[in-house]
């Protein structure tokens, strides 16, 4: 046993005290928080000139203030201040401009922009200790902002005397059925209005395939013809597949069907302690190697185009490397919605993601064998606290009300979990070793590299999208020797690919880079490409349609004389597993 295995075996009683520590923090590291204030604290101690530039900054700031106070009193309209940050809506209702409701929001705002230049104008911490300064100053704020407050809040104050308090009444109900719900582990309410199989996950089809991490969902024929190459979305684990195949009206799949594609889904087992063991290459080998194999014994002698979602996306990336580095050329083409190939750039995540953290999380799941969904939600609604966080709590425990679920929130609702050596490997190899990258991922014990892809990519990042930054996904245009379409939608890390075509406010810009085209900066590229109005997904379509053979006689669902026939109807039965 490798000695590094040894020690962590021979004192458990280390990682029980790590594992409990970090379920309070929701996986935060306190070493790590205290370092990085160490590292920022230092280097602003010793930098005088800017301590005198920060103490300047909060006289101007506060003349600022002072300045509005007066011009406001005058004129209710008068020109703010400062403006919040782009997706703050907390003082956009029209009550804020009254007095003195005015002079909290703005010397709230004001405060943010000053704690923001004391934690990014140091000069000498990491970039990765700045970040993590100003996260734990934003939640803070966030904490003591006016909004969250009766007395500082116009719009809560106002509702609640129109109420005679009763929205506080409902407010309390809500948060105790809240907790007894969080208690019973049942999922929030409102919820129980979506089932999958009764309004969610209705595309008709078979469960083809399954092995012990995996159903293969084949999905029946809507057309008289269909393309020859059948298509393999691979999802993410972290999520369950149905949120490509949410209702009729935006479900990816039956979009495909539509068009005259056969598509085939893989949906994952839901881990238990029992699956702590499960490695990335468990996830490589009897994931997407196993459903390409069965692919190719339903729909013999056809490429197959790939299709990953997140990290499913990686996923695809790695066993597309791994295919072509070994002369197999099964993948026609490979598209990745929102997925990352280089981690060097992975959003606010990184603030998660340190040696300390890693060890933290890798604790936090050892006992239990897994990585609770909890425990992720945690992380990435603090991200985002003001919107995720206290503003839900303000509307749903202060004014009472509750917002009705939608079948994409439904689906956020039925999380999965992650198995522990999977997650340690996922964070170790592609975070903080960003491995694949760098071209030392390996299958096989052979490395395997994104520039061996010999397929045409098409990439679709989104332009609010905290969890894959679109600058991040568009990397793989540095990284590929193909030629590769980008397409970037508007919305997040869900809504962005999640739109159908009729949905409104969509939007999105897509050009391609061929073998011969000089590299483009992303914002650059941003810049020069046109932005079209409405879905993205009819241009991805028609990109497929391009790559695809004329139409023929649909396959059959299964192949008896492969041993592959149906098991069960769409959805399958891992979806259900909680």
């Amino acid at each position: 046993m490798p000695e590094s295995q040894y020690q962590a075996f021979r004192n458990p009683q280390d990682r029980m005290l790590n594992g409990a520590v970090a379920r309070l923090t929701q996986g935060l590291s306190p070493i790590s928080l205290t370092l990085a204030w160490f590292d920022w604290a230092a280097h602003l101690a010793m930098a005088p000139g800017l301590q005198m530039r920060l103490i300047e900054k909060t006289g101007r700031k506060a003349a600022k203030l002072a300045l509005y106070a007066r011009r406001s009193l005058a004129d209710p309209a008068a020109e703010r201040a400062v403006e919040p940050l782009p997706g703050d809506h907390r003082f956009n209702d029209p009550e804020w401009g009254a007095f003195p409701f005015n002079l909290y929001a703005q010397s709230f705002l004001l405060s943010q922009q000053w704690w923001y230049a004391a934690t990014h104008s140091v000069r000498g911490p990491s970039q990765h200790h700045q970040d993590m300064v100003w996260f734990v100053a934003r939640q803070m704020l966030d904490v003591m902002s006016p909004a969250n407050f009766i007395a500082t809040n116009p719009v809560l104050l106002k509702r609640t005397l129109e109420q005679g308090g009763t929205n506080l009444l409902r407010g309390w109900q809500n948060w105790v059925e809240d907790q007894e719900r969080r208690i019973a582990n049942k999922p929030p309410a409102g919820a129980e209005a979506f089932q999958v199989g009764r309004n969610l996950a209705l595309t008709p089809g078979k469960v083809v395939f399954r092995n012990h991490l995996i159903e293969l969902i084949q999905y029946a024929p809507t057309t008289a013809q269909v393309h020859p190459e059948p298509v393999l979305i691979v999802p993410a684990w972290i999520m369950k597949y149905y949120i490509l195949d949410l209702t009729p009206q935006n479900s990816l799949v039956k979009f495909l069907v539509d068009r005259g594609h056969t598509v085939f889904m893989i949906s994952w087992r839901n881990p238990h302690s029992d699956d702590h063991a499960l490695g990335m290459e468990d996830y490589l080998r009897k994931g997407v190697f196993a459903a390409l194999d069965a692919i190719n014994a339903v729909v013999p002698g056809q490429q197959v185009h790939g299709v990953g979602y997140c990290l499913g996306g990686t996923l695809l990336t790695i066993a597309a490397a791994a295919l072509d580095r070994d002369d197999d050329r099964r993948l026609a083409s490979m598209t990745l919605f929102a997925a990352q190939t280089d981690f060097r750039q992975a959003g606010e995540l990184l603030l998660f993601i340190d040696d300390s953290q890693v060890t933290f999380i890798e604790d936090m799941m050892w006992d239990r064998g897994y990585l609770d969904a909890s425990q992720m939600a945690g992380a990435f609604q603090m991200l985002r606290s003001n919107d995720l966080l206290w503003s839900r709590m303000v509307r749903e425990y202060v004014l009472g009300e509750r917002t009705p679920l939608n079948e994409l929130m439904a689906w956020n609702a039925d999380p999965t979990r992650m198995p522990y050596k999977m997650h340690k490997e996922y964070l170790h190899s592609l975070f903080l070793d960003n491995a694949l990258a760098n071209g030392h991922y390996l299958v096989d014990e052979r490395p395997v590299a994104i520039s061996d892809i010999r397929c045409p990519i098409f990439a679709v990042g989104a332009d609010a999208d905290h969890i894959a930054p679109w600058q991040s996904v568009y990397k793989i245009q540095l990284q590929s020797d193909v030629p590769v379409t980008f397409l970037l939608a508007s919305g997040g890390h869900n809504a962005g690919i999640v739109s159908e075509p009729g949905r409104r406010n969509r939007r999105y810009q897509v050009a391609t880079r061929s073998e011969t085209d000089h590299y483009v900066d992303p914002e650059t590229w941003r810049e020069r490409t046109p932005v079209r109005e409405g879905s993205w997904w009819p241009q991805w379509a028609d990109w497929l349609a391009e790559r695809s053979g004329a139409l023929q006689v649909p396959p059959a669902l299964g192949r008896a004389e492969a041993g592959l026939v149906a098991l069960c109807d769409a959805p399958g039965t891992y979806v259900f597993q909680t």
